[in-house]
């Protein structure tokens, strides 16, 4: 079924989704879990991502990119802040240079990921927290509203699949 809601909150400085999928728990955390599987999904279909460095520890840091249709790459980074397989992630989360390194030009947000079982299957809801109505329109008017609902669309391929 995937994504089932979306939604803007100005006064609570959120955009939450909801998503539901046929797929056990554990077998959802693992589309977090795994870079492999994170990569499959991580952006818009347009956009694929590519995880340079993956690790769901409290403090730790991922870093990734995604690849345009023209080959242009958008850097971005995680920085964990809780973790409790197999049902919370939190994390930062904002654009990087071509290092990795944060970016200080555009706004960051926190996301909080939980998820429980629903029926025989998986409710995921994903919170992204702005600091600013500023920061939340701002990313939302770059497309990252529409962008997050095509990427969490491709969830159901990845856990029909037997591909790591």
């Amino acid at each position: 079924m995937t994504v089932i809601s979306s939604q803007k909150n100005t006064e609570a400085l959120t955009l939450t989704f909801v998503a539901e999928f046929d797929s056990p728990v554990e077998s959802v955390w693992q589309v977090w879990a795994n870079p492999r599987k994170l990569e499959r999904w991580w952006g818009p279909p347009t956009y694929p991502a590519t995880f340079d460095e993956h690790d769901l520890t409290v403090s730790a840091r991922s870093r990734y990119y995604m690849t345009g249709p023209d080959g242009g790459k958008s850097h971005g980074w995680w920085q964990i802040t809780a973790v409790e397989p197999p049902h919370r992630l939190e994390f930062d989360e904002g654009f990087a240079d071509e290092h990795g390194e944060p970016s200080t030009s555009m706004p960051n947000s926190h996301f909080v990921v939980t998820l429980e079982a629903a029926g025989s299957g998986t409710r995921m809801t994903t919170v992204a927290n702005f600091a600013t109505a500023d920061d939340l329109e701002k990313l939302v008017g770059m497309g990252m509203q529409e962008g997050m609902r095509l990427a969490m669309g491709q969830i159901d391929g990845v856990l029909s699949s037997t591909t790591v």
